[in-house]
């Protein structure tokens, strides 16, 4: 980006991120659930709070969950003529598995419009109800989705720099018939990373994207480093542990994304009156798909705030140590 470009954009908060070296690492989402429904865009910015272009039915799904404290994020497609129906509405469900895992569980369904808001009841409030919605299932478990926020009315950088990045991806990875889909998106926090996408089934968030890096986003056909700084980290660990998780993927390579894992923080600085801990113990659990290998990872990261937005790490990860099978420290 040339100096003349970044003056012209200074006003966007990703610029001013990207320029400052801040590292997205550790900003993904953490939810238990996902609930992505179909709704032609322009898009408030309080979608889910109006009766428009959402049925009443779904805001009450998601405040019953909200009030039970349930981890949710919600998220608005915009219908592409490729994929969708007239008359029909595409819903996506992803719920997190309990334990170890490395992908959401899926769940699809393209419902006439009219039964949008019965079908987020049963899915969020009522899962009994769900057998009676068995004919409007979708097998495709095997799709891989890339949602890229295209949410301008809520953050102008997520437009300005988010369709861009959808277009090339849409145009020129989403082959008709495959096994990916690219979709335009509604806010998913993390607007400072512009352009952002979560690609699920697995759940990574990334952020800062550039045209460059997506044909190694998609393919995984090269080095896991060039990724390094665009990733926003994985939606089944917290922030110390999304930090950790990075630097195990970089060492692992893409094998990793399939190994089945959890995370927990052993210790840590307790935040108290700051705003960032600095600090933490993490230990990062695994096994291979086929349950050949199975072992942790523990390591300590220091998160120091600097002047600017960006943040200092260091990390002395272990290598693993046997676990049954074996754990390693980073």
């Amino acid at each position: 980006m040339s100096i003349n470009e970044t003056l012209s954009d200074c006003r966007f908060c990703s610029v001013l991120s990207q320029a400052n070296g801040e590292d997205p690492i550790g900003s993904a989402g953490t939810p238990e659930h996902y609930l992505i429904i179909e709704a032609a865009p322009p898009w408030s910015v309080e979608i889910w709070l109006e009766p428009q272009p959402m049925p009443q039915q779904v805001l009450d799904a998601l405040s019953f969950v909200w009030e039970r404290g349930v981890k949710i994020r919600q998220l608005a497609i915009a219908p592409d003529c490729e994929y969708s129906q007239p008359g029909y509405t595409r819903i996506l469900y992803y719920r997190r598995p309990a334990g170890l895992f490395a992908k959401f569980q899926k769940l699809e369904f393209i419902v006439p419009d009219d039964l949008v808001g019965s079908l987020a009841i049963a899915l969020l409030k009522q899962p009994n109800d769900l057998p009676s919605f068995e004919q409007y299932r979708q097998k495709t478990d095997h799709i891989r989705e890339l949602l890229v926020c295209n949410h301008g009315n809520h953050d102008a950088a997520c437009g300005k720099f988010g369709y861009p990045i959808y277009k090339k991806l849409r145009s020129e990875y989403a082959a008709s018939g495959g096994q990916l889909r690219v979709w335009r998106c509604s806010h998913f926090g993390g607007h400072q990373f512009a352009p952002t996408l979560i690609d699920l089934p697995y759940g990574h968030y990334w952020g800062h994207l550039q045209p460059e890096m997506l044909d190694l986003l998609v393919r995984r056909n090269g080095s896991v480093k060039g990724l390094y700084p665009f990733y926003r980290g994985w939606a089944g660990l917290s922030k110390f542990e999304q930090i950790v998780e990075r630097e195990i993927w970089m060492q692992e390579g893409w094998d990793w994304l399939n190994y089945h894992k959890a995370g927990q923080v052993l210790a840590s600085d307790e935040a108290n009156e700051k705003k960032y801990a600095d600090w933490a113990e993490v230990r990062i659990d695994f096994t291979t798909p086929d349950g050949s290998m199975s072992g942790a990872y523990e390591a300590r990261v220091n998160y120091s705030p600097l002047a600017t937005q960006s943040r200092e790490l260091s990390i002395a990860l272990q290598q693993p140590r046997p676990k049954n099978k074996t754990t390693r420290n980073l």
